[in-house]
C-alpha cells in the first residue's frame, strides 16, 4: 500500500469521525425528509413529461391512422372510378400513414408502460415520506428525550449525594439534642413547680395540726405530771421537778425527730 492511499485513508476515516460526530438525529432527519420531498417533485415532473409525452404520441397515432383510413377510402374510390395509377397512389400513401401509425402504436405502448411505471413509484415515494415524516416525530421525540435523560444522570452525577445526606444527618441530631434540651428544661420547670406546691401543702397541713394542738392545750385541763424515771412518787414534789421531768421529755422527742 502507498503512503498516498495510507494518507487517503486516515483522512477519510477522521473526516468520516468528525462528521458522525457532528450529526444531530434531528437535523439529519430534516434534512432526509426534505431531500425525499425534492425526489418527489422531480418524480412527479418526471411523470407528467412523460404523460405529456404519452398524450403526444398518442395523437401522432391517430391522426396517422386517420390519414391511413382516408387514403384507404380514396383508393378505393379511385379504383371504382376505374383508375388504378391514382388507387395504386392511393394505397402508396396509405401504406406510409400506416407503417408510422404502427411505429407510434410501439411508442405509445412503451410510454404507457413507463408512464403506469412512474406512477407506482410516485405512489411508493409519496407513502415512503409519509412514513418517514412519522418516524422523524417519532425519532425526534426519542432524540429529545435521550438528550433530557443524559442532562438529568449528568445533573445526579454531578450532586454529592452522600455529603447531602451526611448534612441531613447533622442536623437532625442537632434538632433531636435541641429537643431534648427543651423536654429537660420543662420537666425541670415542671417538677420544681410541683415540688414547690407540695411543700406548701404539707406545710399548710403541719401549721393546722400545730395549731388545733395548740388549741387543744389551752382548753384542757394540766395534765398530770408523770415521775421521771429513778425519781420518788412522793406527793409532795415540787414543781421544778416536774418542769425537769418535762423539758426530759421534750429533750428525747427532739432527738428522735432528728434521727
Amino acid at each position: 500500500m502507498g503512503l498516498l492511499d495510507r494518507v487517503s485513508r486516515v483522512f477519510r476515516a477522521n473526516l468520516n469521525d468528525l462528521v458522525s460526530k457532528a450529526e444531530d438525529p434531528e437535523k439529519v432527519l430534516e434534512q432526509a425528509v426534505i431531500d425525499m420531498q425534492q425526489d418527489l417533485v422531480k418524480l412527479r415532473q418526471a411523470v407528467a413529461q412523460a404523460i405529456a409525452g404519452q398524450k403526444r404520441t398518442e395523437a401522432q397515432y391517430n391522426q396517422n391512422i386517420s390519414e391511413a383510413d382516408k387514403w384507404q377510402q380514396r383508393a378505393q374510390l379511385a379504383l371504382q372510378k376505374g383508375d388504378e395509377n391514382l388507387a395504386r397512389e392511393a394505397l402508396v400513401r396509405k401504406k406510409t400513414y400506416a407503417d408510422t401509425a404502427n411505429v407510434l402504436k410501439q411508442q405509445l405502448d412503451a410510454q404507457t408502460s413507463q408512464v403506469e411505471e412512474l406512477r407506482r413509484n410516485l405512489v411508493a415515494l409519496e407513502s415512503k415520506i409519509s412514513e418517514a415524516k412519522t418516524k422523524k416525530d417519532m425519532l425526534k421525540a426519542r432524540a429529545s428525550a435521550a438528550k433530557a435523560n443524559q442532562q438529568l444522570q449528568s445533573t445526579l452525577s454531578s450532586i454529592d449525594t452522600s455529603s447531602a445526606m451526611a448534612a441531613f444527618e447533622r442536623m437532625e441530631e442537632k434538632v433531636m439534642i435541641e429537643e431534648a434540651k427543651s423536654q429537660a428544661i420543662g420537666e425541670i420547670a415542671g417538677g420544681g413547680l410541683d415540688d414547690q406546691f407540695r411543700k406548701l401543702e404539707a406545710g399548710s397541713g403541719v401549721e393546722e395540726e400545730l395549731a388545733a394542738m395548740k388549741a387543744s392545750l389551752n382548753s384542757a385541763p394540766a395534765p398530770k405530771t408523770l415521775p421521771s424515771p429513778g425519781s420518788s412518787t412522793d406527793p409532795t414534789s415540787t414543781p421544778t421537778d416536774r418542769k425537769t421531768a418535762i423539758d426530759v421529755e421534750l429533750e428525747e422527742l427532739r432527738r428522735q425527730l432528728n434521727q
